[in-house]
């Protein structure tokens, strides 16, 4: 898509396929750094975090949502689990499915609005999502959503960041996650942050009491996981705070 089309969809007021496109635009040399995300010191670190945030249980099915390249649904589906990864980009879709055949894992993958599921109420153990809520245009729609699809006692882990309160990465010297974006892509990055209102909230306050107003039994935030897992300025850093939001289903 050229520059003009994506002023057209931006004066348009259609968010979601802005988003796409800019996520579509990303989404080889995301692929990329997600593959080399698995195979770093990163990978046993998220591994950890994330196994001891599951509940008790084997097999357990899990929806990762905004899955992206599929880092969260290899390191699950490696551990036995059943996962299903969604995604709103076609091409990020396409490159999951290829890394996880590489990983030796079968996660199923399908394109899919995080706002508006397809599956049917209290379907699954785990809701997971990673750098996503940032990006959505109802975030409140979504979280009712996921809480709809979570089984009762379920939980759901949300990674994400305060993202467009601090966007040093693109002033960043030496390597970090944003190293070899363009400065195009990063333009309507930052476009993306001015449109959506998520970005006047104050996170992660905002999204617990959202959470605690749906059917939520406790919810509980990490302002610093981000620090335990990207403690090196390599190519995986991004000096954004990232947090944790654990929230369990009212049984």
């Amino acid at each position: 898509m050229n520059e003009n089309y994506n002023q057209v969809l931006y004066q348009e007021e259609d968010p979601k396929a802005y988003i796409e496109d800019y996520w579509t635009k990303r989404s080889e040399g995301f692929a990329s750094l997600r593959k080399n995300e698995l195979h770093s010191d990163k990978y046993q670190r998220w591994e950890k975090e994330i196994l001891t945030q599951l509940p008790t249980g084997d097999n357990l099915k899990i929806l990762d949502i905004g899955c992206g390249a599929g880092f969260f649904s290899i390191i699950l589906a490696k551990h036995g689990h059943q996962v299903v990864g969604i995604d709103l980009t076609e091409s990020m879709i396409a490159d999951a499915k290829i890394l996880a055949a590489e990983e030796g894992v079968k996660p199923t993958f399908c394109t899919m609005d995080a706002e508006n599921l397809d599956f049917d109420d209290e379907s699954f153990d785990v809701v997971i999502s990673r750098n996503l809520t940032w990006t959505l245009p109802h975030p409140r729609d979504a979280y009712r959503e996921w809480m709809r699809v979570l089984k009762k006692d379920g939980v759901m882990l949300n990674y994400d960041a305060e993202y467009a309160k601090d966007q040093k990465t693109s002033k960043l010297s030496g390597r970090h996650a944003h190293d070899d974006i363009s400065k195009e892509l990063m333009n309507q990055c930052n476009e993306i942050y001015h449109m959506l209102d998520i970005s006047e909230k104050h996170r992660p306050e905002w999204d617990r009491l959202i959470l605690m107003q749906m059917e939520v039994s406790e919810c509980e935030v990490n302002p610093n996981v981000g620090q335990d897992i990207y403690k090196e300025k390599d190519m995986f850093y991004i000096p954004v705070p990232m947090f944790r939001i654990r929230a369990v289903k009212r049984g």
